[in-house]
């Protein structure tokens, strides 16, 4: 590609912070911003993202279609929600226009295991007009792509055990919601708990609706298993409330998380697959106390048992450098819905983006 990648920010949040300056710093340009703030609206995009202005102003999302079908950007980062429904909208008018999109949302990492219905309507959407959707992020690293290549190094392999942390106050009020912070244990096991209680027939009929609520690790695990070439026979979840003994203060939820509330919640996902290889995972996302950090632990059982610790990884820059860095692979597959496991392993990044863009 011969000139400058041309990128639309689509949600000017927490996240976008870092995407927005990234993007410039390898290379590429922001034409167009998007956010359901008012507050934001007509404002420079260097009003978010630091530094000098850069011309571009951020504009209302109700108005996305319209200007994004003027401006025609090679590519959308989406940083908005967690589940996949809610940003559906914005995948969608990506993919009218034939613009590639690329999402933090922790659900599109693998949608097809947890709202396949959406997943097919956006794939067929983008082979229709020449353009690539998908999903990535921190787990695109750090619980898919370091652990597929450590199999690779592994005789062979009985179970994947893996379990990360991370601080719900970094990644905006829609994230720390959907891990039940701040609830009472009893709206905990009414609003989230009460989900995964149900039949594997429920989840499927569930799941076939679009309704189902995944934990990070759902789409995770089925992300690995297609990674790793495993079939997947059988897979579930278990949601519990984490708390703490004391208040903790929450400037995201904007409230004290009382002593004995739910602080976030704890999901381990496990798989069964025909290849015998069980894959379980756990991730905790909570509102941190003082001393509690960061932490990523994987361990895959076999011959040998090899287990890989990240303490204090930093969880936002590193999904952000991830998205930024997965550009030009988007730029680059084929048309549809496609998950980062059929995509090259990610690479870093010294030269311009648009150097990558075969």
């Amino acid at each position: 590609m011969s000139k400058k990648i041309r990128v639309a920010q689509y949600g000017c949040g927490k996240m976008s912070v870092y995407t927005m300056r990234y993007v410039y710093e390898k290379g590429a340009e922001i034409v167009a911003a998007f956010d359901i703030d008012e507050n934001k609206f007509g404002k420079d995009i260097s009003t978010v993202m630091g530094g000098e202005e850069k011309g571009v102003k951020i504009e209302n999302a109700k108005n996305a279609e319209t200007i994004l079908q003027e401006v025609k950007p090679d590519i959308c980062i989406i940083t908005t929600m967690s589940l996949f429904s809610d940003v559906y909208d914005a995948y969608e008018i990506c993919a009218k226009l034939g613009i590639n999109a690329i999402s933090t949302c922790e659900e599109a990492f693998y949608p097809m295991n947890s709202n396949p219905t959406l997943t097919k309507k956006l794939d067929e959407l983008a082979k229709q007009n020449n353009c690539t959707l998908t999903g990535a992020g921190y787990q695109d690293i750090y619980w898919g792509n370091l652990i597929a290549v450590l199999a690779g190094s592994t005789h062979k392999i009985t179970k994947i055990k893996g379990s990360s942390s991370y601080n719900v106050e970094d990644y905006g009020i829609a994230l720390a919601k959907a891990h039940g912070a701040g609830l009472t244990l009893e709206q905990f096991d009414k609003e989230v708990a009460s989900v995964d209680r149900v039949t594997d027939e429920e989840r499927r009929k569930v799941i076939e609706k679009g309704e189902y609520l995944p934990s990070y690790m759902w789409n995770v695990n089925g992300w690995l298993a297609e990674k790793l070439g495993l079939t997947v026979t059988h897979q579930t979840q278990k949601t519990v409330p984490m708390t703490h003994d004391t208040d903790l203060e929450s400037s995201t939820l904007g409230m004290t998380v009382k002593a004995g509330d739910a602080t976030g919640m704890s999901a381990v996902v496990t798989t069964q697959t025909a290849e015998g290889i069980v894959i379980e995972s756990e991730c905790i996302g909570k509102v941190y106390a003082s001393d509690e950090f960061d932490k990523n632990e994987w361990t895959i059982y076999g011959e040998p048992d090899t287990t890989v610790v990240i303490n204090r990884p930093a969880t936002v820059e590193l999904t952000c450098a991830t998205i930024v860095n997965r550009i030009p692979d988007v730029i680059n597959a084929k048309p549809g819905f496609i998950p980062t496991c059929e995509m090259p392993v990610l690479e870093y990044r010294n030269k311009s983006l648009d150097e990558y863009v075969k």
